[in-house]
Order: structure tokens, then C-alpha cells, then sequence
């Protein structure tokens, strides 16, 4: 409850069992505005590969649900060995991830950027010809952006979301532990698993419209571009154990090419840097956990 003052206050209620988590609560912001906002967390049960996560939050007038896929530790060859790949995407290196964590079914959409700020980045009149609806991407957003939205996502929820790191999303990418070494994340025929400028009508896409990886990721390659959480830099050729991109910089990484690309640049291994304010019809991002 909130005093007089107009102080912030959250009260929630929660059941467990084993295979579901409810939580229901309400913030008050202050003396004239009040917002409602509804957390449920299912897990299904657990299994000797783990398990996803579905949550559902509801905020300004949406209730969105969306899953976290569950991907389990694992060694990969991080980085590009043919010579076909910007400078950037070389050297390939050895790269150890310990702990199992967990990564977006799909990319954030417009429903869920809206029902946790209130705001549509989309919906200029120059970019709302690029998608613009619920289940399409969220776009028009900065790596700056991102983290406001993520900050405020854990405030309503009370978990811990976060950018990937870039070896993470290149992990999850690949397929994880169940990769099959393909091109484009889940396939060599890009038209399978991506939306690119030779299909994409010069437009985003409804997520989840193509077909996912070996992990059932969707929309890793094509759509839009994601941020990641790292400082952009050079790879180095020397093994490493849970990587987080250089101590600084100027560029945050941006992964998964997009609608707007050929072909290349939508490949698992292309990889690019943009300052994090940046922000157009080629940004938006997934969420780690």
C-alpha cells in the first residue's frame, strides 16, 4: 500500500507447485496513477535437458505471455573459419559456457515493449510501413533503450532478464548441444528460417512465422537485428570460459542481421557493432535470463 507521501509500495501473493509459480500484485506509482500488473511463471516439468519458461505480464491495457527457451551449458567453435566473413568475425575460438540459462522463444514484440512502457517506437508514419502490430518485433529501439525496458520488465516481474551475452545468443543460435552446423539459424535454405530483403517485402514479419532452430528458437537469423549485451571488439584466438565482450568500447554488439539484408549478412557467424544510441528499423532485441 502506498502512505500519504505517495510513496511506492508492492504487495504480492504467491503459490508454487511443482510445476507452476503464480505471483499477482499491485504497484502504485504515486498519488494519481496506479497500474496493475499480473505475473504468472509456468515451468513444465523438469527433464533431464531442463525445461522453458512462460511468463505472462500484463500492463497499459495488454496482457502479454511470451517463453524462454531453456538452453544448457556447452563447448562451441565460436567465430567464422571460411574465408568469406568480414574481418571481424575471425579468428574462431574454443568457448566454454558453465552454466545452463535461458533465451527468448522469439524477439521482443511491439505487445510487450508496449505493456511494459507504455510506448510504441514503431508507430511513426516513416517506420510503421516496416511492421507495425502485436506480433511483430519491436524495432526503432537503442541498446539504451533496451536496458530501460529490461530494468523496468524486472521490476514488474521481480526475475532477472537481461541482453545475452554475445556467446550466449551465438550459442543459443547455433542450436546449442544440438546443433547441426547450419548456415542460418536452423537451415542452409535461408528462406526456411529467415526473413531477408529477397523475401520480407522491405518489412518485418509476425514473429515466429518461419521455421526455429534445433533448440526451437525462432527468427535468430532475419526480422530484425538484436542487440547483445557486449562491448563490440576483435576475437581473440585463445580458449575462454563465459566470455563478456571487452571491459570497454564504443560499439554494442548487434547479431541476427535482419529483413532489410541479403543473405550474408543474416548467416549464425556475421556479427557488427553500432553505437548504443543508436536506434532504426534494423535494432530491436531478445531476451536472456
Amino acid at each position: 500500500s502506498s502512505g500519504s507521501s505517495g510513496t511506492t509500495s508492492l504487495t504480492i501473493t504467491a503459490s508454487k507447485s511443482s510445476s507452476t509459480t503464480s505471483r499477482t500484485g499491485t504497484i502504485t506509482f504515486g498519488k494519481a496513477s496506479s497500474a496493475t500488473v499480473s505475473i504468472s511463471v509456468s515451468q513444465a516439468a523438469a527433464s533431464s535437458g531442463g525445461s522453458d519458461k512462460s511468463f505472462t505480464v500484463t500492463g497499459n491495457g495488454k496482457s502479454v505471455t511470451f517463453k524462454m527457451k531453456y538452453v544448457e551449458h556447452g563447448t562451441f567453435m565460436m567465430g567464422a573459419v571460411e574465408n568469406i566473413f568480414p574481418e571481424d568475425c575471425y579468428p574462431a575460438h574454443k568457448v566454454t559456457l558453465t552454466k545452463n540459462y535461458y533465451i527468448g522463444e522469439a524477439e521482443v514484440t511491439q505487445a510487450l515493449w508496449y505493456a511494459v512502457t507504455g510506448d510504441s517506437p514503431t508507430a511513426e508514419n516513416f517506420l510503421s510501413s516496416c511492421g507495425h502490430g502485436d506480433n511483430y518485433p519491436v524495432y526503432n529501439i537503442s541498446y539504451e533503450d533496451c536496458k530501460s525496458f529490461i530494468s523496468k520488465l524486472n521490476t514488474m516481474t521481480s526475475q532477472k532478464f537481461r541482453l545475452p551475452t554475445e556467446a550466449e545468443w551465438e550459442f543459443a543460435a547455433i542450436g546449442g548441444n544440438k546443433s547441426l552446423g547450419y548456415n542460418w539459424a536452423g537451415s542452409n535454405n535461408i528462406n526456411e528460417v529467415a526473413w531477408y530483403d529477397d523475401n520480407s517485402n522491405g518489412s518485418t514479419h509476425i514473429v515466429k512465422t518461419k521455421a526455429p532452430n534445433e533448440l526451437g528458437i525462432y527468427d535468430m537469423s532475419g526480422n530484425v537485428g538484436e542487440w547483445c549485451n557486449d562491448w563490440f571488439g576483435s576475437y581473440s584466438s585463445y580458449a575462454q570460459t563465459d566470455p563478456q565482450g571487452p571491459t570497454t568500447g564504443t560499439e554494442r554488439v548487434h547479431r541476427g542481421g535482419g529483413h532489410h539484408t541479403w543473405d550474408w549478412p543474416n548467416r549464425i557467424l556475421y556479427r557488427g557493432g553500432f553505437s548504443p544510441k543508436l536506434k532504426g528499423w534494423a535494432f530491436g532485441l531478445r531476451l536472456a535470463l
